[in-house]
């Protein structure tokens, strides 16, 4: 928003309804409000109205502000709601509808929004990474363009499927940080005291003179935190693949909170005149580039928001969410876990997760630690600020919490894996990279697994990447420099490459697996098959990333080309390689200039399933409003010896 537009007086809603979880006999919608609400749910489908008076079970809400109120609305229902049709759906407050307090959420001539639930997902869109001061177009825009065109029920998408770094907690512009603080005053979000930095607490970390750009020195000058400094704060170098600025990583859970209304709603931003702080030359310019790609993404947020009521939406975390490189080695967590400060950083973010992404994916799964989070926000002091027994309490139990992963029960079955918090730490040198699931998780999936013909996993990361890319990271680790190279995929450590790898070859598993990933600022397709096996499985590798968010052109241009001369087909590289028992059958995106595996642009992938489950057509909506790029198959990789190798 320009420094000089005029605000607006205290709107009811600031952010929502954003449609989650959908299902026939359960609604999940997230919404906040400046005030405690009493909403009525309006529900019709094929000419059968309900009405939905919301009680305290139904709608619980938590106060995390003097005017900020997230509403968590469950409503279950008695009887089944019809699927492969339109149910139009309205949210009354004081007795006024969506149109008449959030018309921008509407699509044409309609008076409410609608949602379709499908009977078996045959079509899905999904997306990763979406950081809104890159300078690409928001790819979250291609599913606004395709809802605009009304597509017929059985058109629509079953769901939405964000897969990671739906906000960067540890990347975030001046302009932005700016726009953050501004909001936490308007609204009088909860501050927090603070240990282990120079500030003691959140309102004076706001008016730091380090606060901006140079958060690093927010640090006591110790020794003992210079490695912290530097891995946690500084940003590491990361010269290979990409550089992580986290010079205004974001720290207290009004912050966090904060950045979640603004990227997701433009109703906040109305509230908010951000002026520009005391700032040298070089970070002047940097903000004034900042607020210039701001503007952009700001401008989108009413599709984005559109987006958000239609379609039921998933999401799962990644790194950014928290911090860059999160849970990526045993000797990371000592670093950031023993200290107070930086402890205290990474629960905020998993705690403003909780409340703003996780309980929409399972409600039922977050039931004790929504009891202590309303405790917490029940009780802040005289100054506005949390308790911080209750609040490092509840960092304490988020971080020791095994249920993030959820599953839905779909055909075929959806399963979200969380590759962050239960990894498998290597045995041999605490500097190695984690394995993303550990061995208990591992099972778990597995048994997830059994008995079904066909099923969808979500890995943020993908288990079937770029084998030239792995093996750049596998060198820095083994020269012990994991962080310089985000040296984060499933081959990194053996033990939990071997169990993933065993899974999807197990007989009385899936015979046809999709994965959906995101992660990687770049998006692909390949198809695997298991060498000498005559019947299955099919595994398809799907990424589509970023959703704004790109790889470096130029040398991923490079990284491609080179990945498929040394690891063409009859390369004894790949020999060296963990997935050498699979044959990886690498599709060719339509739009490539020199066969080109690797599509750079910013959109959201879209997933066309069979009735048996399996991929049919994969495609990439691209942000920037070229065509959709189809992502074909090779056949000249495909074995003829495979029976199911020419069935796609």
């Amino acid at each position: 928003m320009p420094a000089d537009a005029p605000l607006t007086a205290l709107p009811t809603v600031l952010a929502g309804p954003l449609l989650r979880r959908a299902e026939p006999r359960r609604l999940v919608f997230w919404l906040v409000a400046t005030r405690p609400l009493q909403p009525v749910l309006l529900l019709e489908a094929d000419g059968q109205a309900q009405r939905h008076s919301l009680d305290a079970r139904q709608c619980r809400i938590l106060a995390v502000g003097r005017h900020a109120h997230v509403h968590l609305i469950d409503l279950r229902l008695e009887a089944h709601l019809p699927q492969d049709t339109p149910i139009a759906y309205d949210l009354l407050i004081d007795g006024q509808g969506i149109a008449e307090w959030a018309p921008h959420l509407l699509y044409g001539e309609a008076t409410r929004p609608d949602f379709v639930l499908r009977s078996r997902i045959d079509h899905l869109l999904h997306g990763s990474c979406r950081k809104p001061h890159h300078p690409a177009p928001d790819g979250l825009l291609c599913a606004d363009r395709l809802l605009a065109e009304r597509p017929l029920p059985e058109q629509r998408p079953a769901l939405l499927m964000l897969s990671g770094d739906q906000i960067y907690a540890d990347d975030v512009a001046g302009p932005m940080l700016c726009a953050i603080h501004s909001l936490i005053e308007r609204l009088g979000l909860y501050g927090e005291y603070l240990e282990g930095a120079v500030v003691s607490d959140s309102e004076a970390l706001y008016q730091h003179p380090a606060s901006y750009y140079r958060r690093a020195d927010l640090l006591p000058a110790l020794e003992s935190n210079e490695t912290l400094r530097e891995r946690f704060f500084g940003g590491a170098r990361k010269p290979i693949f990409t550089s992580s600025n986290a010079e205004n990583h974001l720290v207290t859970l009004a912050e966090v909170l904060a950045m979640y209304l603004l990227v997701w709603s433009q109703v906040p931003w109305t509230l908010v005149a951000p002026q520009m702080p005391a700032l040298g030359t070089s970070e002047a310019e940097r903000y004034h580039l900042e607020a210039t790609r701001l503007e952009g993404f700001v401008a989108g947020l009413p599709g984005v928001a559109r987006v958000l009521a239609h379609l039921p939406t998933l999401m799962i975390f990644d790194d950014h969410d928290v911090t860059d490189d999160w849970n990526l080695s045993a000797q990371w967590e000592q670093t950031a876990y023993g200290h107070p400060f930086s402890r205290r950083i990474i629960g905020n973010a998993l705690l403003a997760y909780l409340l703003c992404q996780g309980w929409g994916n399972d409600p039922d799964a977050f039931d004790e630690l929504q009891d202590d989070l309303a405790a917490l926000c029940a009780s802040p002091d005289p100054h506005g600020r949390l308790d911080s027994t209750r609040l490092d309490g509840l960092i304490g139990r988020l971080l020791a919490f095994n249920g993030w992963q959820y599953e839905l029960d779909t055909q075929p079955p959806l399963r979200v894996l969380d590759t962050r918090t239960r990894r498998w730490r290597s045995e041999v040198d605490l500097k190695r990279p984690s394995g993303l699931l550990d061995w208990e998780a591992l099972c778990e999936l597995q048994q997830a697994l059994l008995g079904h013909p066909s099923a969808i996993v979500v890995s943020p990361a993908p288990v079937f990447g770029v084998k030239l890319i792995e093996a750049v990271q596998r060198v820095f680790t083994w020269l012990g420099h994991p962080l310089l190279v985000d040296a984060e995929n499933w081959m990194a450590h053996r033990g939990a490459a071997q169990v993933i790898l065993n899974i999807f070859r197990h007989s009385r598993t899936p015979g046809s697996y999709t994965i959906l990933s995101g992660d990687v600022h770049y998006s692909f397709v390949y198809r695997v098959l298991i060498r000498h096996r005559q019947q299955g499985p099919q595994i398809w590798q799907i990424t589509s990333s970023g959703v704004k968010n790109e790889f470096p052109h130029r040398l991923l241009d490079l990284f491609d080309r080179l990945n498929r001369w040394l690891y063409a087909p009859r390369s004894p590289l790949n020999w060296f390689t963990q997935r050498r028992r699979m044959k990886v059958v690498p599709h060719t995106p339509a739009h490539s200039r020199a066969g080109e595996r690797l599509w750079n642009g910013a959109g959201l992938g879209q997933v066309f399933f069979d009735a048996e489950g399996r991929p049919t057509r994969v495609f990439q909506l691209n942000a920037n409003g070229t065509a959709p790029t189809e992502f074909l198959e090779d056949r000249d990789n495909v074995s003829d010896a495979h029976p199911l190798a020419r069935r796609a």
